[in-house]
């Protein structure tokens, strides 16, 4: 009887947090959803571009929420949520300005070699920095969640470093934000009331895995995977 207890309430704190971490996440990219539901991308991708970046403090916060439940089975959702956005505020914000200047920078250079001969060498490296781009902010974002003191350019160097390193895991997240970002665009409501907990929880577990080293409690991120 006590199992099934416990079971029981593992099972409701596990809905619990679902629910809570789709609303915060809505409530903290609100910005980016708003321009991403109601225009269509490929004529505002400038504009959205432009607000991408106020959605990164919101990932921290969400990472942060994940950390919380996973180490100490904490469910203060909200607090957690709250205390993570602000202490990660400035440094997140950065780091999402850079990740989408990059990326836009990028892009528009493959767009251009697209159909040229130089396409044929350019393109392949052009998207294969697109993703290191991707895969590095997210670990970048996963380790600011956790550690929101550390230096940006020693977080952005060691999840370059990590996820390079740890390129299947990488792959993996970005397949499963892949396949959120497919989801919120064919059902919104499913991608954002249900899905987007439990598909950003697989990309936060495996960044987590490749920051393990660095987010010891006895070193600092970055001077760890020098």
């Amino acid at each position: 009887m006590r199992l099934r207890h416990e079971t029981i309430g593992s099972i409701f704190e596990l809905a619990y947090l679902t629910l809570a971490a789709n609303l915060l996440l809505i409530i903290g990219a609100a910005p980016v959803l708003a321009v991403a539901l109601t225009t269509d991308t490929a004529r505002s991708w400038p504009l959205l571009a432009l607000v991408a970046p106020l959605a990164a403090p919101g990932l921290c916060g969400v990472f942060a929420v994940f950390a919380g439940y996973s180490t100490e089975r904490s469910t203060a959702v909200f607090a957690t949520f709250a205390r993570a956005w602000r202490s990660s505020l400035r440094r997140a914000l950065r780091l999402g300005a850079a990740a989408v200047a990059l990326l836009v920078v990028l892009g528009v250079d493959a767009r251009a070699a697209w159909g040229r001969p130089v396409g044929a060498v350019a393109i392949p490296i052009l998207v294969t920095g697109m993703v290191l781009v991707v895969a590095a902010a997210l670990l970048g974002l996963a380790a600011l969640a956790e550690r929101p003191e550390a230096r940006l350019r020693d977080v952005a160097r060691a999840s370059l470093y990590l996820g390079i390193r740890y390129w299947p895991l990488s792959l993996l997240s970005l397949t499963v934000l892949a396949l959120l970002l497919t989801l919120l665009t064919v059902r919104p409501a499913i991608a954002l009331g249900l899905a987007a907990a439990p598909l950003l929880y697989v990309v936060w577990a495996n960044s987590r895995f490749a920051l393990r080293a660095a987010l010891e409690p006895q070193g600092e991120p970055a001077h760890d995977v020098s």
